[in-house]
């Protein structure tokens, strides 16, 4: 039959990404914990397209996605890409891969477990430069307001928040450790469960270590900083007030090998 992707266009311009979006996929990650984990991904994959041919062949990205579903995670995404260029003869390739990632986690009194949600992303591209991965992860934690400690007689206004983590890096890294150093630099973690014992605890702890989203960025900035596996990261906050009719935000980028002033 004939093949009209491969038929020539004249045009003489070259497409920077082509092929497959919003792909709603079984996958199986790493888990620290249990070693792998089922969850349901929402994928994107692309190539580019030399201006001479007329399109790309979409159904190779949808079999090369089949054979790497049972297990798709940072370690090999970059054989993912390789596999894209080849099978595509294209000189670059890329991938986002979203999806919830599930930790069972205890209430800090009452030990009840109960699993947690995470919003997780790897983004990948390999070209002529070589391979470059971000991993996204998004964090829920509690605030409390230094101000409105501060100002009040007697308590103080917190809100839910929602922190924002990219970062790329030299080894292998759990997405455990990124959750729990974000979690650690908040006025509390959230929970999926908690007892009355649980609340106490979480509530007093939120009072004791009131912050704004300044700080919040701050302090997950401090430890990435500190981290030589981390070479770049950017960071936001949003916290969902509770007395205000908007959102408070703030936002830090840091790139470790750009060269200092």
């Amino acid at each position: 039959m004939l093949d009209v992707q491969n038929q020539p266009d004249h045009r003489n311009i070259a497409i920077d990404k082509v092929g497959v979006k919003n792909i709603r996929y079984p996958i199986t990650v790493l888990d620290r914990a249990n070693g792998s984990q089922q969850t349901v991904a929402s994928i994107n994959m692309y190539v580019n397209l030399p201006h001479q041919y007329k399109g790309t062949h979409m159904s190779r990205f949808i079999e090369l996605l089949s054979e790497y579903s049972g297990s798709i995670n940072i370690s090999n995404i970059t054989d993912i890409l390789e596999e894209m260029k080849l099978r595509l003869d294209a000189e670059s390739a890329h991938i986002e891969v979203e999806f919830p990632y599930f930790i069972e986690k205890a209430a800090p009194v009452s030990g009840a477990q109960g699993l947690m949600e995470y919003a997780v992303a790897f983004r990948g591209s390999l070209n002529g430069e070589g391979m470059d991965l971000v991993v996204e992860i998004g964090v829920p934690v509690t605030t409390l307001c230094p101000c409105s400690k501060e100002i009040s007689a007697s308590g103080a206004h917190n809100q839910r928040g929602m922190v924002r983590l990219a970062v790329r890096f030299k080894r292998f890294i759990w997405i455990e450790d990124l959750i729990q150093m974000v979690e650690g630099s908040a006025s509390s973690e959230v929970y999926s469960l908690l007892k009355r014992e649980d609340e106490k605890f979480v509530t007093e702890h939120a009072y004791e270590n009131p912050m704004f989203v300044e700080d919040v960025v701050r302090e997950v900035a401090r430890n990435l900083s500190e981290d030589r596996n981390i070479v770049w990261f950017t960071v936001d906050s949003e916290n969902f007030e509770s007395i205000h009719n908007h959102s408070a935000y703030a936002y830090i980028e840091c790139d470790k090998r750009a060269p200092k002033a």
